[in-house]
C-alpha cells in the first residue's frame, strides 16, 4: 500500500519494498520486517516506525478503538455496535470482513477482515478527518497471530466465542485458544463472553456478559418466537430490546454490542434501547431472502456457526444446501455433515469456495459426516435451484456458507456469483 503525505523530506509512505524509492518511506512492520534492506536498497527516503506514521497520517490521538475477536460474531457484534453509536448521534468507522464504513458511508469494500497495519492506519486517519470518537473493528485471529494489530491502543476489547476453524493455519485447538487469549493478556478494558470457558484474560479492566452464567451484562428474560424480545440487565440498569433478528446467538451478539456501548458512552436508557432496536442486522447473516418460499441466506461456514443458525430454526422444515472452503480445515468438513444431519429435513451438498481443491473431493468429506442420504450437486447454482423447485411451501430453505459475499473462487479466479441473486433470479422467472 502506499499513502501519499505532505512531508519535506518525502511524498509517500508505504509498506512494499518493492515501491521504495526516494520520494518514498518505508513504514517497518512485523509483516515486512525481512524486507527493511531490500527497501533502503531501492532508496527508501527513510524508514518509518507505525507509531510514527500516527502524527504523518494526521490521525486523532483520542480516536478509540474497539476490537472485537471470537470465531462468529464478530462481524454482526462490530455491526450493532456501530449501528447503536449512529443512531446515538456518536461519529463512528468500521473495519472488517464487509469493508470500511465511516459515518454510515462505504469507503472501501471488502478485503481481508483484519488488513495489513498501514491500510488500518490510513482507514483511522480518513475517521479522524471525519470527526469519529469510535473506530470499531474486527480482529481476526490470523491478524493476532501475525501482529497485524501492532502499536494499536484498544479503548475496549471484547471475546465473541472460540469453536473450531482455522486449523489449517493454527494447527490445533490450544493453539487457536492461545492465540485469542493473547489479545486479552493486557489491562485494557475488555468484555467476555462469561459462558465461553476456553479463553484466558487478564482479570485486570475485565467486564462480562452472557446467558447461562453470572455476569455484569446478562439477560433476565428472552423469547425467539417473533425476532429477539429480551430483557438484558446492565450492572444496575435494565433494558428491553426489540429486534427483528433470530436466533439465540443473536441475544449474544446484540447483548455484547449493547453493554459495549454502554460502557463506552453511559447512555440514557430509553436512547439506548432505541437505537439497539433500529439495528437490522447485517446483510448476508440470516437475511431472509424470501418469505413465500421462506428462504434464508446466512454466512455460516464452521460446525458451531452451523449449528447455532440451524438451531435457532428447529421449529421450521429444513432445506439446507452448504459446502465447505477449499484450502482450509479440513477437519471441520465431516462435523459440518454430521450437524447438518442433525437439523435437517433434507441435505443439499454441493461447492463453496473450492478455491485449489477438487470440489468432489470436499464433498466426498463432508458427506462421511452425513447421517442420511444426501443430495450431491457440485455445480452451486444448480443445487440452489434444484432446493427451490424441490421444496414444499412448508419448507425452509436454508442456504450455508457464503453470505453476502457475490463471487465463487475456483482455481485462483473470483467469478461473480451471489446466492441471493441465483434465489431472486429464480423466483422472478417462477412466479
Amino acid at each position: 500500500m502506499k499513502i501519499a503525505i505532505n512531508h519535506p523530506k518525502f511524498q509517500y509512505i508505504c509498506d512494499d519494498s518493492s515501491q521504495c524509492d526516494n520520494q518514498s518511506a518505508f513504514v517497518l512492520t512485523a509483516q515486512n520486517r525481512a524486507y527493511e534492506e531490500d527497501a533502503k536498497a531501492k532508496g527508501a527516503a527513510a524508514v518509518l516506525s507505525v507509531k510514527e506514521c500516527y502524527e504523518l497520517l494526521k490521525i486523532d490521538p483520542n480516536l478509540q478503538i474497539v476490537g472485537i475477536t471470537g470465531t462468529n460474531g464478530k462481524t454482526t457484534t462490530a455491526a450493532a455496535i456501530y449501528s447503536i453509536l449512529l443512531d446515538l448521534h456518536v461519529k463512528a468507522a468500521l473495519q472488517g470482513t464487509r469493508g470500511c464504513f465511516i459515518n454510515d458511508a462505504l469507503i472501501e469494500s471488502r478485503s481481508l477482515t483484519t488488513p495489513p497495519i498501514l491500510q488500518t492506519l490510513a482507514h483511522m486517519s480518513q475517521a479522524s478527518k471525519s470527526g469519529c470518537k469510535y473506530f470499531i473493528m474486527e480482529v481476526s485471529s490470523h491478524a493476532i497471530a501475525q501482529d497485524r494489530i501492532e502499536s494499536l491502543d484498544f479503548a475496549l476489547k471484547i471475546f465473541t466465542n472460540l469453536s473450531q476453524d482455522h486449523l489449517d493455519f493454527h494447527k490445533s485447538m490450544e493453539e487457536y485458544r492461545k492465540t485469542k487469549s493473547k489479545f486479552f493478556a493486557d489491562s485494557t478494558m475488555k468484555l467476555i463472553n462469561i459462558d465461553q470457558k476456553n479463553i484466558d484474560y487478564n482479570r485486570t479492566n475485565a467486564f462480562t456478559y452472557g446467558i447461562e452464567s453470572p455476569a455484569d451484562f446478562s439477560v433476565k428474560t428472552y423469547s425467539l418466537s417473533d425476532g429477539i424480545d429480551a430483557l438484558f440487565k446492565l450492572r444496575k440498569d435494565n433494558c428491553w430490546v426489540d429486534s427483528p433478528l433470530y436466533g439465540n446467538f443473536n441475544v449474544y451478539n446484540l447483548l455484547a454490542a449493547t453493554a459495549a456501548v454502554y460502557l463506552l458512552e453511559s447512555p440514557q436508557i430509553p436512547a439506548l434501547e432505541k437505537a439497539v432496536e433500529g439495528f437490522g442486522g447485517v446483510s448476508g447473516r440470516m437475511e431472509v431472502v424470501s418469505q413465500e418460499p421462506r428462504v434464508i441466506v446466512d454466512f455460516a461456514h464452521t460446525p458451531d456457526g452451523m449449528e447455532q443458525v440451524l438451531k435457532s430454526l428447529k421449529s421450521h422444515e429444513l432445506v439446507v444446501v452448504f459446502g465447505a472452503g477449499g484450502n482450509r480445515d479440513a477437519t471441520k468438513r465431516p462435523l459440518m455433515g454430521k450437524i447438518a444431519s442433525r437439523y435437517a429435513k433434507k441435505i443439499i451438498v454441493t461447492s463453496d469456495n473450492p478455491r485449489f481443491e477438487e470440489p468432489e473431493k470436499i464433498i466426498e468429506q463432508i458427506c462421511a459426516g452425513v447421517l442420511k442420504k444426501p443430495t450431491v450437486i457440485v455445480d452451486r447454482k444448480d443445487a440452489i435451484t434444484y432446493a427451490l423447485s424441490n421444496m414444499s411451501p412448508k419448507e425452509t430453505l436454508v442456504i450455508l456458507g457464503k453470505g453476502d459475499e457475490d463471487y465463487q473462487e475456483i482455481n485462483g479466479i473470483k467469478h461473480p456469483f451471489d446466492d441471493r441473486k441465483i434465489v431472486r433470479d429464480w423466483l422472478e422467472a417462477n412466479r
